[in-house]
């Protein structure tokens, strides 16, 4: 009955305690013969490999990670990352089952003892503090009476669990295999450490104009076909759209300006109840601010004083100068209407100090480190003031060197602060001395050597405000602005783009939109148009009026891309300067064929430069960057060997190996050896499961749901 009832008193604690705990694991039916599945029930999200994502599971995970992380379940950002866990841990799943692995309960058990959340949690520990696996059991067992539906949440974590276990067998299995020897320690040695100087000319592909050089569409799409793999694609659109922006109008921000022009003085008002009149007082001559302010204005009133560097920049000046009682305004300040009026001044009503704290064995706050005693921290304040005072002395460096305050590495700068903020006797100092005032002040927290740096006025401002919105008017008329634009593009033989300059409306183009993707450019985020751009319904050339943020887009489907090879159109941006690269290397090679490398750098204005100490971890040659063709070329050279010409990432190269040196031999390279499978191993789980992705046949459906 204890467990039962802790269980009541903290079961959302606990409950998050092993959600969080289990995150990075999985286990499964030590605890429950029926583990959490999801039905292949309705339609499916995916299909990997011949494996149906069922949309009902999907959702059902995805409802779980909303709830825990807060996000909305239309989040596209948190879709994603549900497909992408599932996509990765079916892909493992299928070759643990391939392979007949499995985890037993004592294994399972050994995981949740390993994992600090649930170990170290005194609800599961025995009267020695261990982990105790009956209380674990217990707690579970009573969490299924008493509290379903945090039951459900542990039978997905248990599943989870056993997941990750697998998961971890299959990858240990596979780093086993990711060994290195002796020998290839030795060569990640040499590779590092072993060196060649060369004296070389560069040719640079930039000497060459591209317009010298022509590639034709025949020859991209050779290259494109020999490359396939590089230049394949992923289904994708094109629209343009027409923005209609929800905004004031002149009539709108002339109303607001009225509107909030008329609250400035008072006004007779008529009862008809009393059959009287009265006066009611304006901004300007209200006794009542606040009263006024919370009637009146879209922002409450502010009674903080603030300095000038605090007000709205453009007028600062203006509303500094202000006497009390007098108004500035109406004025705008960015999308509000605003009318200031100065109700008190403060003048040096904020101060900058810095200080150099001296604190001692039981003083407030003390650092417990802090052995001195309470005469020893008064002496070595004044040694520090005294210090502090001379003519050429560095405050800053004062207060890094000797302050055991946690403003010590900022120089002591306690930056601006108004009255009642510190500790009574520092304020009364701080305000109570001009500006450069060294001098030393004890509190509760120590001695502390102060400098009043700069003071500052300070001023309250009253402000009344109006946001400038647009009216039902102008928004009815955006409507039917956005409608209109909308039929006559459909209907007319012109094209969107010629209706929108006709209309001096602005077309927005987005290239390449992925089925997934969320964000357009200037709308945000906006699934629907993502969604019906790709809908089998919508047609090349369709035109369709969207509801967006602050108005709406008439937008138009104006290319489709199929999954598969790029047109030599999409791919030319990247082959091209590929191919103008090779071409200018064979045009180098041609018109320089015999020539030795002075008649080179002869011909082409440059000079024969050296390199030296080059290796082929880091092959890079000064003044020409990274060539890792041309370095690993002079390795297999002999010394004095010139070699022929070199395609090489910046231009053609020739050069001659004038000295190559060996690292000097280790009596064992297990060090080498030991990085290199570690470093192995550390890449077995992203390229394990990069590798099977792009092995498997896998069916991504997320766009029709989500």
């Amino acid at each position: 009955m204890a467990i039962l009832e802790n269980i009541r008193k903290r079961t959302t604690v606990l409950i998050l305690i092993i959600g969080m705990a289990l995150f990075a694991f999985v286990i499964s039916g030590i605890f429950t013969s029926d583990g959490f599945s999801g039905g292949k029930v309705g339609s499916s999200v995916g299909d990997i490999n011949g494996e149906e994502i069922s949309i009902d599971a999907f959702r059902q995970k995805l409802e779980r990670a909303t709830r825990t992380s807060g996000q909305s379940a239309s989040s596209m950002q948190l879709v994603n990352t549900i497909w992408n866990q599932v996509e990765r841990n079916t892909l493992l799943d299928q070759q643990i089952e391939a392979l007949g692995i499995d985890i037993e309960q004592d294994q399972i058990i050994e995981v949740i003892k390993s994992s600090p959340g649930l170990a170290q949690n005194p609800q599961f520990a025995d009267e020695n503090g261990q982990f105790d696996e009956r209380k674990f059991r217990d707690f579970i067992l009573e969490l299924k009476i008493n509290a379903p539906s945090q039951y459900e949440d542990w039978l997905q974590d248990e599943q989870a669990i056993i997941e990750n276990a697998k998961q971890q067998v299959y990858f240990n299995l596979v780093r086993a295999g990711m060994g290195a020897t002796l020998k290839e320690g030795e060569l990640d040695y040499k590779l590092a450490n072993d060196k060649v100087d060369i004296r070389y000319v560069r040719v640079p592909y930039a000497s060459i104009p591209d317009s010298t050089i022509t590639v034709t569409r025949n020859e991209i799409e050779a290259y494109i076909k020999e490359n396939e793999k590089k230049y394949t694609q992923e289904k994708s659109r094109d629209i343009q759209f027409v923005y209609f922006e929800e905004g004031p109008s002149d009539e709108d921000i002339d109303a607001t300006e009225a509107a909030i022009t008329a609250l400035l003085d008072d006004s007779v008002e008529y009862f008809e109840d009393r059959d009287t009149t009265e006066t009611i007082p304006g901004f300007r001559n209200t006794k009542d601010v606040n009263a006024f302010l919370d009637r009146n204005s879209d922002a409450k009133y502010d009674s903080i004083f603030k300095a000038k560097s605090e007000l709205p920049t453009q007028f600062a000046d203006a509303l500094f100068e202000l006497t009390p009682g007098e108004l500035y305004g109406p004025y705008r300040d960015g999308d509000v209407f605003k009318v200031s009026r100065m109700m008190a001044k403060k003048p040096n009503g904020s101060v900058k100090a810095s200080h150099i704290l001296i604190t001692y064995q039981g003083a407030e706050r003390a650092n417990p480190e802090v052995t001195r005693s309470k005469e020893e921290a008064k002496q070595k304040a004044e040694d520090v003031l005294e210090e502090a005072l001379k003519q050429d002395a560095v405050f800053a460096q004062l207060a890094r060197d000797n302050s055991d305050g946690p403003s010590a590495p900022r120089g002591g700068d306690l930056g601006f602060f108004q009255e009642g903020i510190m500790t009574p006797k520092f304020n009364d100092f701080a305000f109570g001395n001009p500006v450069g005032h060294i001098g030393l002040v004890e509190t509760e927290f120590g001695f502390h050597i102060v400098k009043v740096d700069e003071k500052r006025d300070l001023v309250q401002l009253a402000t009344l405000t109006r946001d400038i919105q647009p009216s039902d008017e102008t928004i009815n008329a955006l409507f039917t602005d956005a409608t209109k634009f909308e039929m006559t593009a459909v209907d007319s033989d012109k094209s969107l783009s010629e209706v929108a300059q006709e209309n001096d409306y602005v077309v927005r183009p987005v290239n390449r939109l992925k089925a997934m993707d969320e964000n357009l450019p200037g709308l945000g985020a906006q699934r629907r148009i993502v969604q019906w751009a790709f809908s089998e319904d919508t047609n090349l050339g369709d035109i369709k009026r969207f509801d967006v943020n602050n108005g709406y887009a008439v937008v138009q489907l104006t290319a489709t891309y199929k999954k598969g090879l790029m047109d030599v159109e999409d791919a030319s941006v990247t082959v091209l300067p590929i191919l103008r690269k090779k071409k200018k290397a064979e045009k180098i090679k041609a018109e320089n064929a015999g020539k030795s490398m002075s008649e080179i750098a002869a011909a082409y204005a440059t000079t024969v430069s050296n390199a030296t100490a080059l290796t082929v971890k880091s092959p890079t040659i000064p003044g020409a960057g990274r060539e890792p063709l041309v370095v690993g070329t002079a390795f297999s050279m002999e010394v004095g060997k010139t070699s022929s010409f070199i395609s090489g990432e910046s231009g053609v190269f020739m050069f001659e190996v004038t000295n190559k040196e060996e690292a000097p031999a280790l009596d064992n390279y297990v060090t080498y050896s030991n990085n290199l499978q570690a470093s192995n191993a550390a890449r077995v789980a992203n390229s394990l499961v990069e590798a099977l992705k792009e092995k498997a046949d896998i069916e991504d459906n997320r766009s029709v749901f989500y």
